[in-house]
């Protein structure tokens, strides 16, 4: 007889946990950080489909850190307020591509992609 817990189907309840934590981060930060870390944790145990969701997740987390920095540091100059508004709307273009391929259980085509 098989274990249930190897026959079920994941649907990505995690990943889509991790989309609403990025979401919610731009309002409360540290939700954030939780999100990346459930990634990195589910990562290795989910499908092949919805590993490139972590993986796209991962990478959305630290590219949107490291534009955020770039900002910030850049704000003295006036352009990094413009840096800022740009990763604001690709942080949030990323969630949302993201949540629409997982609704419909379809891997991201790439997801170590710098844009979207």
């Amino acid at each position: 007889m098989q274990d249930v817990s190897t026959t079920h189907q994941d649907t990505g309840s995690g990943a889509r946990i991790v989309y609403i934590l990025y979401l919610a981060s731009l309002v409360i930060g540290v939700t954030g950080i939780i999100g990346l870390v459930m990634a990195y944790i589910k990562r290795g145990e989910a499908p092949e489909w919805l590993r490139t969701h972590y993986q796209w997740q991962i990478r959305t987390f630290w590219l949107g850190l490291l534009y955020t920095v770039i900002g910030a540091l850049t704000t003295v100059i006036l352009i990094g307020y413009l840096i800022l508004l740009c990763n604001l709307i690709w942080f949030i273009i990323r969630c949302v591509k993201g949540l629409s391929a997982l609704e419909k259980q379809q891997a991201l085509p790439k997801p170590t992609s710098w844009l979207f």
